[in-house]
């Protein structure tokens, strides 16, 4: 079921919460994204083999999946965009993605199918044009992955932001707005100390994040951040967050008993 973020009737934005299979605690939860502006759209992170099939049914109530024109991946995990050659193959879309992932794409995709559809983003990011507007490819490097982007879009003002702002929630609660961040982080810390790599890229990326106008974050995983307040405090949050090597000590390299 897709829940609509934003929609002025010639710009809409969806998230979709729940299509993976049912595989219980050996399973993260993962949500999926769609940008449809001026019958133009793009797919973010659509993630893996047990969301494929819910995601095409969702989306073909939505828009023609035969002419999705990208799909944008924040990164190459697998539950980013491990269903990609199903994509390209069901599909005439491109793949952007960091230019340090682009050469590892075909081992996601059979055949020379992904050869000439691979968009590789520079680290200083891109803007892609969308219909009458342009999705901003926005620099997360080691927010957790070595190239990593978020996606900004400049028409709705949501920041779709991969796994900075992920919250580890039960799963009926991935759809449910937070505008309480403090009530929230319960569920984010844990996650954002093990898998952002450290402060300093945490300080960079939240002074970038300052210059956005940003109505709403929306990450992979769990609840979506409203409002200015919630945001405000969620980007001063990461910015004095410890995490990763910053936790690191001797006692974490010892050769096993």
């Amino acid at each position: 079921m897709a829940t609509e973020l934003f929609n002025d009737g010639s710009h809409a934005c969806y998230a979709f919460h729940d299509l993976a299979e049912d595989y219980g605690e050996h399973a993260v939860q993962c949500n999926q994204f769609l940008i449809i502006d001026r019958g133009e759209a793009a797919l973010i992170d659509p993630g893996g083999a047990t969301t494929y099939n819910g995601l095409l049914m969702a989306l073909q109530k939505l828009v023609p999946v035969k002419d999705l024109k990208y799909v944008l991946a924040s990164h190459a995990d697998p539950d980013v965009m491990a269903s990609i050659n199903r994509w390209f193959v069901s599909t005439g879309c491109r793949l952007a993605i960091s230019r340090v992932w682009a050469r590892f794409v075909p081992h996601y995709a059979s055949g020379n199918l992904s050869t000439e559809r691979i968009i590789p983003i520079p680290d200083e990011g891109a803007s892609i044009r969308l219909g009458g507007s342009a999705v901003k490819a926005v620099p997360a490097h080691f927010l957790h992955a070595e190239g990593n982007f978020q996606f900004y879009d400049p028409v709705s003002r949501i920041l779709f932001s991969g796994d900075l702002g992920a919250s580890m929630v039960p799963p009926d609660l991935a759809a449910q707005p937070v505008q309480n961040l403090d009530a929230h982080l319960r569920y984010m810390a844990g996650f954002h100390r093990r898998y952002m790599v450290c402060n300093k890229v945490c300080r960079f990326w939240a002074q970038m994040a300052r210059r956005l106008d940003i109505e709403m974050i929306v990450p992979q995983h769990g609840s979506r951040i409203v409002g200015k307040a919630a945001i405000a405090r969620f980007i001063d949050w990461v910015e004095a967050l410890s995490c990763g090597v910053d936790l690191l000590g001797q006692d974490d390299y010892k050769i096993p008993d």
